[in-house]
């Protein structure tokens, strides 16, 4: 006995009339001890939708996709205008790597060390006075700590060559997922502010199956089971699903549960946004059995 149409989530209409068909048919089923397949509509969506945007605001200055193109996670699609950051990050370089006031600074800590130890020579030999050998002593000292100064600047030259990078990098729009552009919302040229994102991205690998069932099958519909899902035509075709989430808050009102399942797409075989039938295989334990799922025929 195969039950279809009857056991869809169809809110309105002659809805009550098609649950109490529900309740008959699996209640037959269990009294003869086999297993029913229970099938219900669906939508197929994608896993995540994103408006991506820049952190900071300017004037777009390129976008490098259109609409339907498909992207992987991190991947360039654009950017903003960045003459300035792109010179203060050639100024914070420079900077960085300013190799002479070290060298400098090495060069009179090594005469001032030679000349104390000049100093601390003749001194033994009562040629020259103590206080000059102590002033000697406290510029090779002087020198010492210069030296550390500026190994201390280089070393901030360093870090703020890294913060102009990232001052840089965040001028740059780069895909957060794996995914296609749906939509895109500005061009080069516009002013691209706090509220206004650039493109709508769509991650549709793995995908999402969206279905309302009855009440009645709650408890038998479990998490980590499979079933088949039937994209409606001209797709059409057979392809496994895992149940990934049951609702725990159900609706009173209509008597219904949400359901979601992970649908895998590789190779964007499958749209998203369209409409669906979910199969289920009731045990006649009330249990839900895996199905072997097809493919495509």
């Amino acid at each position: 006995m195969f039950f279809t149409c009857i056991g869809r989530k169809r809110l309105s209409g002659n809805w009550s009339g098609r649950f109490l068909g529900m309740l008959f048919v699996g209640a037959f089923a269990a009294s003869e001890g086999r297993s029913e397949p229970v099938e219900f509509d669906c939508v197929i969506e994608p896993q995540q939708v994103v408006k991506l945007a820049s952190p900071v605001v300017g004037v777009i200055s390129h976008l490098d996709v259109d609409r339907g193109d498909i992207l992987s996670k991190g991947q360039v699609v654009g950017g903003l205008e960045a003459g300035v950051e792109a010179a203060a990050l050639a100024l914070a370089r420079a900077r960085a790597t300013n190799e002479f006031s070290i060298r400098s600074a090495e060069a009179r800590l090594r005469f001032l060390r030679g000349e104390h130890e000049r100093l601390i020579k003749l001194q033994d030999k009562d040629i020259v006075s103590r206080a000059a050998l102590q002033k000697a002593e406290e510029e090779a000292n002087v020198a010492a700590h210069q030296l550390e100064e500026r190994k201390l600047e280089k070393e901030v030259a360093a870090l703020q060559v890294r913060h102009a990078e990232e001052v840089l990098a965040q001028r740059t729009l780069r895909s957060p997922i794996d995914g296609v552009v749906v939509e895109r919302l500005l061009v080069p040229g516009e002013y691209q502010n706090e509220q206004s994102p650039v493109l709508t991205l769509a991650e549709i690998d793995p995908l999402r199956v969206e279905v309302v069932a009855p009440v009645t099958y709650y408890g038998q519909v479990r998490a980590g089971t499979i079933a088949e899902v039937r994209p409606e035509e001209p797709i059409g075709g057979s392809y496994p699903a895992t149940v990934v989430v049951v609702d725990r808050v159900l609706d009173a009102a209509s008597g219904t549960f949400g359901v979601r399942l992970s649908l895998p797409n590789p190779g964007l075989r499958l749209p998203a946004g369209i409409r669906c039938n979910v199969v289920f295989d009731l045990n006649a334990d009330g249990g839900v059995s895996a199905l072997s799922g097809g493919s495509r025929p």
